[in-house]
């Protein structure tokens, strides 16, 4: 079989070979402009997937890196009013033990009165407390509108207990804000175990100072009363109001009964009791207005004064347990602040990683498409002057 060379053919072959080379410049002048070695995916099918891959992993790391943002914000907003609860309940503390002193005057009461209660409003708004987007701070995930209002005097809490996991980094979450029933309500009386109040209706001068466990893990749980039949005679009362034994109380000794340990001052009068329970829990608003009331009692009698200290010295007990809740809460936002540090250096090392890889199948090694370049560009002129001087080629020139 024979082929045929003609004119046409040769002039095609030049034409498709000056344009093949064309392209071919156009393409390195495009990835030279760019930097990029992948201009389209059909530059390196396999390298341009894995690269779109990595593109939506740096995504998602930058996604997590305005999460970390946001939380921070808010947990470092929780920290700064936490700190200013705790500042509140340290001033409690003092104005309740100043309250104590039996011989103070009425008109330095109701000073204090007057600065607790301003210390409860500012509570209050501490606990509405928002992060500067709108959002409320403990609010829970319903943290649309306002977690705290005061309805008939009462505090009431209107979020939720529920607290967001936010995702700050690869597989790594950290905890939002606490919600405000974690922090401001139920809170432990007492020591947190066991609680004790002297009874309504004591008429001597007793008053409980302390009341807590023993340390040998031997209370039962439940409840029982001291009901004194002299000053420093007393019976022992379970639960069900049966005596169960008697003692006798020196002056300056703690009581150790059942497990517990009771320190009562004063002297109390024949029939004063003392009861002791499990703990119940009790938010702080309310035990701010416990304290108010108590510096509002008429303490004109030795045994008035005695019931007003032992409203006291509950409230006391309540206030530590209230402060105790406010560092174990700031505790809770240090250890979410602290990983959020490691999330960032998690993602940062990451990032640079990725980076990393993207680069070697992305970038382009412009030495290589120079020279590419360069050379394409002389096999373009060869073909042109080729094209040239085919065109001069006729058969007339061989006939003359």
């Amino acid at each position: 079989m024979n082929n045929r060379i003609s004119t046409g053919m040769m002039f095609s072959q030049s034409v498709s070979l000056m344009m093949a080379k064309q392209a071919k410049m156009s393409h390195l002048e495009q990835q030279i402009a760019t930097g990029r070695r992948l201009v389209t995916a059909k530059d390196d099918p396999v390298a341009s997937g894995a690269a779109v891959g990595l593109d939506r992993t740096l995504a998602s790391l930058d996604r997590m890196q305005l999460n970390a943002g946001n939380v921070q914000n808010r947990l470092g907003l929780q920290e700064n009013a936490l700190a200013q609860v705790g500042d509140m309940m340290g001033r409690i503390t003092e104005l309740t033990i100043y309250a104590n002193n039996p011989a103070l005057a009425a008109a330095d009461k109701q000073s204090m009165v007057t600065e607790i209660e301003a210390i409860r409003s500012n509570l209050l708004a501490l606990a509405n407390s928002t992060d500067g987007t709108g959002r409320y701070l403990f609010g829970g995930t319903a943290d649309g509108s306002p977690p705290f209002s005061q309805v008939d005097g009462k505090v009431v809490y209107n979020g939720d207990q529920n607290q967001r996991q936010v995702e700050v980094g690869p597989d790594t979450y950290v905890l939002d804000a606490l919600p405000g029933s974690e922090i401001f309500l139920r809170i432990g009386t007492g020591d947190g175990h066991v609680d004790g109040a002297a009874a309504t209706g004591n008429t001597g001068t007793g008053v409980l100072t302390n009341v807590t466990r023993d340390g040998s893990n031997s209370w039962d749980g439940k409840g029982f009363s001291v009901r004194f039949t002299a000053a420093d005679q007393y019976e022992l009362l379970d639960d069900t109001g049966t005596v169960v034994s008697t003692g006798t109380m020196k002056a300056g000794d703690d009581l150790v009964l059942n497990g517990v340990r009771l320190h009562v001052d004063g002297k109390p009068a024949a029939g004063d009791t003392f009861n002791v329970s499990p703990a119940t829990s009790r938010d702080i608003f309310s035990t701010l207005d416990s304290l108010i009331g108590s510096l509002k009692m008429d303490t004109g009698s030795a045994s008035q004064s005695a019931a007003q200290q032992n409203l006291l010295q509950s409230g006391l007990r309540d206030v530590a347990r209230a402060s105790e809740r406010m560092i174990d809460s700031r505790a809770s936002g240090g250890a979410q602040l602290k990983a959020l540090d490691n999330a960032a250096d998690m993602r940062e090392s990451n990032t640079v990683t990725l980076k990393g890889t993207l680069s070697q199948m992305r970038d382009l090694d412009y030495a290589d498409a120079i020279s590419q370049y360069q050379l394409e560009s002389t096999a373009l002129q060869a073909a042109q002057t080729l094209f040239s001087q085919m065109q001069q080629m006729s058969l007339f020139n061989t006939l003359r």
